[in-house]
């Protein structure tokens, strides 16, 4: 397993190095933004992925509640803490976009308010996990506090078609040059397979915490 995690994770970087080049040199830049655009190979993998390992630590929870199987609390912490991760790394390339498009570094716009809320949210989680020590209430509180943050992963990506929104809606992938849908598509991939890396890393290191503290 571990040799296999080496491998992911290798593999994983290597793909990173390739997907900047594609993101920098192959695709073109935007019609309307130009290069500035090109951060949106990485912003946007980011967000969905983020989004994905949030809703991850979620079904987790559900499956802890319901089953009591020490697996799925360790995959509620693995993908909880990747995913909070993803959502600052999201928070900071949102904030570099929008300074020299919005000419500010932050604006309480409903996209950029949610997902800050998304990411306290589930960093108080975490926080509530560091301060429980007894390992069922632990994993069972933190276990329905991520059921109840969750209510917000959809509204960040729905916001900006509810809502009026600074932010730019999705973009129908018809509508993007084959390289710039093709890039972006890689680097989901890639981003996908370093948080699946991660993931696996951070659960391992779960259950070998919760082995100690069940043998103490």
């Amino acid at each position: 397993m571990k040799n296999w995690n080496t491998v992911v994770g290798a593999v994983g970087i290597a793909g990173a190095a390739l997907g900047i080049w594609g993101g920098l040199v192959y695709a073109p830049g935007d019609t309307k933004m130009g290069d500035l655009a090109r951060i949106l190979y990485v912003h946007v993998p980011v967000a969905w992925v983020a989004m994905i390992l949030l809703t991850v630590a979620f079904v987790s929870s559900i499956l802890w509640l319901t089953k009591r199987e020490w697996r799925w609390d360790y995959l509620q912490e693995a993908a909880m803490e990747v995913g909070v991760v993803m959502g600052i790394l999201l928070t900071v390339q949102g904030s570099i976009w929008a300074k020299p498009t919005w000419n500010t570094w932050w604006a309480w716009d409903p996209r950029l308010t949610s997902v800050a809320v998304m990411v306290l949210t589930f960093v108080g989680i975490l926080a509530l996990r560091a301060f429980v020590d007894e390992p069922v209430k632990r994993a069972t509180w933190s276990a329905t506090a991520s059921v109840i943050g969750w209510i917000n992963v959809p509204f960040v990506y729905l916001c900006v078609k509810w809502m009026r929104s600074l932010h730019q809606t999705q973009t129908p992938w018809g509508t993007m040059a084959p390289e710039m849908l093709q890039v972006l598509l890689f680097n989901t991939f890639v981003v996908s397979i370093l948080c699946t890396w991660m993931v696996t890393v951070r659960y391992g290191i779960a259950a070998g915490e919760r082995a100690k503290e069940m043998a103490e």
